[in-house]
Formats: structure tokens, sequence, C-alpha cells
């Protein structure tokens, strides 16, 4: 039995592990951390196209049952006027909409799936060298373990070291112009949002929340910043951030100056970067998946999502291609069009979000939106984000 090391334990590193298992291989999965973190992340979108693919690994009921249902998007004016809402999945299907899940959630499904399978997973693996011959492939990690297979996946995330073993001149992260901010809160008599989530265009910064049916509050913030390190930006203290967050939403419409002052828990400011254009996503026996080579921003709802197609496509195309040379090129034809459209579908997003600093740009936006709203609400063109399935059973290439 040919044997394959993932490196990563988020979304795509368990995913792939269960699908390439059921292709009959043996799976190790080794992730940096030193234990599973249940706040990791905060919280994410679970797409339509995404739950399709938990769906054939049988998780998908877990995730919708511990996540909030969020089929529609309700986008609110910075004087607290409803300016419409527009579809979080296909635009006439709303029962087949999205899911918000704490992203601990979604890895502790993903990863105690992978280990009731009997997949092998280490922890306190940091990635340091990857060697490659003819035959094999050999990883090691900083604590001095080293270990060999077969094939050598990616799963490490935008600042892949798989992605520079790959390609050394592959394109960096890119930043959006925007930091992500987020966290928890309860706030006294603020009423749940069932099947929606809220997001208001503020004065001068983008905020977005929803209320699950226990009252706890997932809220989000994106402020506009000149680039900066993600590792100063980690640095700010959660005090410091709320306090900057109370001072640009102040003057925004219930519930938005609420919520931040009944926030609790970590409050983290990261940067809003994505990844497009990776023109190589393999090299001999080591191949990427994810955002390792295709990262999306948030804006998108669609990064996990793509991460699940990503490790389904890849394990079809190993299992039914004469070789791996072969899986790793049918992979990445028939995964880099798609993940390319969704970044740039989410970099259009972006620059919506980006508030200016002008008045008179408040006002014109506010009054554009609804007109653009009205359209949307019954708008199809975006289904091809949800309606992309990639059935198990399917052969590629004609194979099976």
């Amino acid at each position: 039995m040919s044997r394959a090391l993932i490196i990563g334990c988020g979304v795509a590193g368990p995913a792939v592990a269960l699908f390439l298992q059921r292709a009959g291989w043996d799976v190790e999965v080794f992730e940096a951390a030193d234990e599973p973190d249940a706040y990791a992340g905060l919280f994410l979108n679970v797409a339509t196209n995404g739950l399709s693919v938990l769906e054939q690994l049988g998780l998908r009921d877990q995730v919708v049952a511990e996540g909030h249902r969020s089929p529609h998007m309700v986008m609110w004016s910075s004087t607290g006027r409803e300016l419409g809402t527009v579809p979080n999945g296909p635009a006439r299907e709303p029962e087949r909409g999205s899911v918000v899940v704490r992203r601990g959630i979604l890895h502790r499904v993903l990863r105690e799936a992978a280990q009731h399978a009997g997949i092998p997973i280490r922890f306190g693996a940091r990635l340091e060298g990857i060697e490659q011959s003819d035959a094999a492939v050999r990883a090691t990690f900083a604590d001095g373990r080293a270990v060999t297979g077969e094939l050598l996946v990616g799963a490490d995330g935008v600042g892949s070291a798989t992605r520079r073993h790959i390609d050394p001149e592959a394109p960096a992260p890119a930043y959006s112009g925007l930091v992500g901010l987020g966290g928890f809160a309860r706030v006294p008599g603020l009423a749940p949002t069932p099947e929606a989530q809220h997001m208001v265009f503020g004065r001068r910064s983008f905020f977005g929340y929803l209320v699950r049916a226990d009252g706890e509050v997932y809220w989000f913030a994106n402020l506009t910043h000149a680039a900066s390190e993600r590792s100063a930006l980690r640095a700010v203290p959660a005090e410091r951030w709320l306090a900057t967050l109370r001072d640009l939403h102040a003057d925004d419409p219930y519930p938005v100056p609420q919520i931040l002052a009944h926030a609790t828990g970590e409050v983290g400011g990261y940067p809003i970067d994505d990844l497009a254009h990776v023109p190589n996503w393999s090299r001999g026996r080591v191949v990427a998946v994810g955002d390792a080579v295709h990262a999306t921003s948030p804006s998108a709802g669609q990064g996990a999502s793509l991460a699940l197609e990503d490790a389904i496509t890849l394990a079809r195309c190993l299992r039914d291609g004469p070789d791996h040379a072969a899986a790793f090129a049918e992979y990445q034809r028939l995964r880099q069009a798609r993940a390319e459209a969704v970044v740039g579908y989410a970099r259009a997003i972006n620059r919506r979000k980006r508030v200016t600093r002008s008045r008179l740009g408040i006002v014109i936006r506010d009054a554009m939106l609804p007109m653009f709203l009205r359209t949307a609400a019954d708008d199809t063109r975006n289904d091809w984000l949800y309606n992309h399935e990639i059935p198990w059973e399917a052969g590629v290439g004609g194979r099976r």
C-alpha cells in the first residue's frame, strides 16, 4: 500500500486524508500546533459546495447541527436603513444555503473523523524540510523526526512551506487593504437572526454579525488599514483593537455599538491576504492544496469549501490516474481556473468593503447599493459558486 504524508490538520488536511484512505492509500497527518485549539480562527462560512463534500464524508449533518444556518445576508447602511437581502447560496434554493460554524468545530469534526478511521495525526510536527528522490519523499520536522512516503500533500495554509518547496519563485500572498477582526458577544435583549447574517456598511468600517438561538453573537469587522506585518497586528492587545472598533463604529446603527460594548474573549487582528496565479501546484512527488495555492479572502465565504473541493478532487485524480505525475497535472487542470475565479470574486467584494474617508463617497455608496441589491436577491449569476458538485463515484478523465 502506498503511503501519503499530509502536512496540516486544518480543513484540507484531514479531508484529503479521509478521501485518500478511501482510495486505498496509507495516510498520516502532521500538524505544527502542539494541540488542537477549539477557538482557532474564530468562525467561518461553509458554503453549499463545501457542504456537498462533507456530505460525501458523512459529516454534513454534524457541521450543520453545530453551526448557524445562514442562507441569507441582510445588508444595512450606516444610517440603519435596510438596503436589501442577498443569497448566501443558490439564489432560488435557500434551503441549500450556507452554514457559519466555529473554525475549531469544523476542524474537530474532520479531525475526529480521521482519527475514528484510524488515521494517525501527529501534533507538534512543524515542517522544516522536504527531500525527494525518484521513488520517495522525505519530510523532516523541527523536533528532529523524519518520515518517508511515496507522496507529500501540503495543506499548510497561506504561508505554506510546501508551496515554497514546489516553487521558490511562487508569488507571495497579496494584502487586500483590509484587516480582519472578530469575536463573540452576548447582548441583553438582542434577538436571534435565524437563517441570516447581517452586514453593515458602517461610516468608517464594515461590520458583520449573527445571533444564534442561545443569544451568542458571532461578529467581525473589516477595517480599512495600511499594509502591516501579520506579526505586528497579532501583537496588538485585544483591548486596543476593541477601543479602536468602538470608536470607529460609535455612530453606526443598533446593534453594532452594543455588540462591541459586550464583546468578550480574544480579538485578534490579521491582514486579509489572498493568493492567486500560482503557476506550479506540484513538483515531483509533492503537491499542495487549499490556501497553500489559492488563498481567498473571507469575503467570498469560500475558503473552507474550496479546500474541501481540492481534497476530493486530488484523491479522485490519484485514484483514477495512471501515476502521480498525471494525477497532479489533472488535479491542477480541474481546480485552478475555478479557484482563481473565486479569488477574483472576493477581491471585487473587498473593494466595496473598503471605507472611503469622503462623506460624498459614503452617500453615493449607500445610494447605489440598494439598486445593486434589488437585482442580486434573485440573481442566479453567482450560482456557479455554490452549485459546483464533485461526485466521489464519478471517474476522472473517463476512467472507472
